[in-house]
């Protein structure tokens, strides 16, 4: 049966989240979870199916408690590497959302407007009080302008074996504390609370009485469904023939790379918000640009233009997958139909893609398939 989802938060969170999915404004940059390789223990016998029994709070069997014990964090998983020089080399700046006059020169002519919406420029002269040089050589002015820092959250390089079992990333943003059963309260005698970002394996899954999934990620540590993002390794779709070829779960709002039918990297992704729905189905990258910008709907209530957008691949159109600095809600969908990541994972990606090579027409080989486990409105058994 078909999955069906609709995150959802609590009380002022809800608001929040509906604003950031509109208007994303950059949050306070989030360290992804560090993982320590040397105090891991042996990541082959790692196995959560001994935990699978253990649907309902009651006490864990010896044999899960020390399962859980020893693998806290998904085992043979390595951070990618922060694009440190992307992220330096460019100043990012929000402007607007009213119409902006361009200036030929710092008190000069107007010479043109940024139209009204949802704008970010690149700065390339900072030097002038009062005044910003952007991309292009025209000049805005400082005041109203708002400095952006891009998202330090990344993805994560998966090793032979490192998605037997699921695994998720915690999405939620309020700090709610766990469940000690599968749909119960948030309970703060349990004394562990979700962190956004933070990687947690999968030990048991059980349906509460709406049809929610819960993950239990910790000894009786339950979690609903919509607080999290679980990845999953699927079969490669008939259709994909490229040895490389990336799988975007529009339900989960996560992305896998793999090499053949072996998965080598997962993040999470931000896809088109209602009525800007990222399009299912098997794409091929058509061009690829170290960065490019990007603008729609101008003159219209959504309208947007967003300079230097960086490690961009097209593949359906003008449908991107891209690294983006404007806001940090991944996880959620927040675009136009574009596929946003992080700066750092569309950098790995885009040169992933390139070491794979080109055919005899120059053309690099790869897929992208965009797929949804679920669809947003309903809980996860058709409710």
């Amino acid at each position: 049966m078909l999955s069906v989802r609709f995150r959802s938060w609590h009380f002022i969170v809800i608001t929040v989240v509906t604003m950031l999915a509109l208007f994303p404004v950059p949050a306070a940059p989030v360290a992804a979870q560090e993982i320590d390789e040397e105090a891991t223990p042996d990541p082959t016998l790692y196995d959560p199916t001994v935990c699978y029994d253990h649907q309902d709070g009651s006490p864990l069997s010896d044999e899960c408690a020390e399962m859980i014990e020893r693998y806290p964090v998904p085992p043979l998983l390595s951070p990618v590497p922060k694009d440190r020089f992307t992220m330096s080399r460019y100043s990012f700046w929000r402007v607007g959302p009213h119409a902006v006059a361009k200036y030929d020169a710092p008190n000069g002519n107007i010479i043109d407007y940024i139209p009204e919406g949802y704008n970010f420029v690149t700065a390339i002269d900072l030097s002038v009080d009062g005044w910003i040089q952007i991309d292009g050589g025209a000049w805005v002015q400082r005041d109203g302008a708002i400095y952006t820092t891009p998202s330090e959250f990344s993805g994560v390089l998966i090793e032979e074996g490192g998605l037997d079992y699921d695994f998720a990333w915690v999405l939620d943003m309020s700090r709610i504390h766990v469940s000690e059963y599968p749909g119960g309260p948030w309970e703060p005698k349990t004394e562990r609370w979700l962190k956004r970002y933070e990687l947690v394996n999968i030990f048991s899954t059980a349906v509460d009485e709406e049809g929610w999934n819960w993950y239990m990620i910790g000894p009786n540590h339950w979690v609903e469904q919509r607080f999290v993002s679980k990845v999953s390794k699927i079969e490669r779709p008939e259709g994909v023939t490229n040895e490389r070829w990336i799988a975007i779960d529009l339900y989960e709002q996560n992305l896998v790379a793999y090499e053949g039918d072996t998965p080598v990297f997962a993040t999470l992704v931000s896809s088109g918000t209602k009525g800007w729905d990222t399009r299912e189905g098997i794409f091929d990258v058509w061009a690829m640009l170290p960065a490019d910008s990007m603008s729609g709907a101008t003159g219209a209530p959504e309208a947007y233009a967003l300079q230097t957008v960086p490690w961009t691949m097209y593949f359906d159109g003008g449908i991107a997958l891209h690294g983006s600095y404007w806001h940090d809600v991944y996880g959620y969908r927040t675009s136009h139909g574009c596929v946003n990541i992080t700066i750092s994972d569309a950098r790995w990606l885009y040169e992933w893609l390139e070491e794979g090579g080109k055919n005899e027409d120059g053309v690099i080989e790869n897929a992208i398939y965009v797929y949804s486990t679920g669809e947003y409105g309903t809980t996860q058994s058709g409710i």
